[in-house]
């Protein structure tokens, strides 16, 4: 009889773990979570989307090497001040071989007072769906991938240029997102330096 009570709860606890693991698998939360391999520019852990609260995430995925990156930067500050009370954005470093104390001193010289983050293993980028730099993601307060690609059309190739963007997909999107709108545009392609590691 005790030999039985035992198995029972043994199958009964087993049963529990089942259905605890099956809810994880088809939790959203769960599903869209990044793991743990992005990092602050200290070595730290870091989760971007815990740090943005119930704003609207929008990463921008940037190389200290990568010249059409560069000249975006006045863009994306003035666009992070624009939108500053409806979204946190936050720099991405995807290249591993830069270092910290690089990045630092890429943020110095491109005037960024923005948070940046490493990310070496390519997690944010893999779940963000982006190839290039510089690219976009913006994601809802609950980690739905909203939009990936270009910031705007401003680049035609890498070596060409417009006078002017003549539209701008980011700007789209966060209006979008702002106004529970859904997006004309999910993504649009960018051009830049590829990431290395990525497909």
């Amino acid at each position: 009889m005790f030999a039985l009570r035992t198995i029972r709860k043994r199958q009964s606890a087993l049963l529990f773990f089942a259905l605890w693991l099956l809810f994880l698998a088809v939790s959203p939360a769960f599903a869209q979570m990044p793991s743990a391999s992005v990092l602050d520019l200290d070595g730290r852990p870091a989760d971007p989307f815990r740090m943005a609260g119930s704003k609207i995430v929008v990463l921008l995925f940037i190389r200290a090497d990568c010249p059409v990156s560069n000249r975006y930067a006045p863009t994306i500050q003035e666009l992070s001040a624009r939108y500053a009370s409806h979204a946190a954005f936050f720099l991405i470093y995807p290249v591993k071989s830069e270092s910290s104390e690089q990045i630092r001193k890429h943020l110095v010289d491109y005037g960024y007072h923005l948070p940046a983050f490493r990310d070496p293993e390519l997690t944010l980028a893999r779940f963000s769906q982006v190839t290039i730099t510089p690219e976009v993601a913006v994601f809802s307060s609950t980690r739905k991938l909203l939009y990936h690609g270009r910031i705007d059309d401003w680049y035609v190739e890498f070596t060409r240029a417009r006078h002017a963007p003549t539209t701008h997909e980011l700007i789209d999107s966060l209006d979008a997102a702002i106004s529970g709108k859904a997006l004309a545009v999910n993504s649009a392609p960018a051009v830049g330096c590829f990431i290395p590691g990525l497909p």
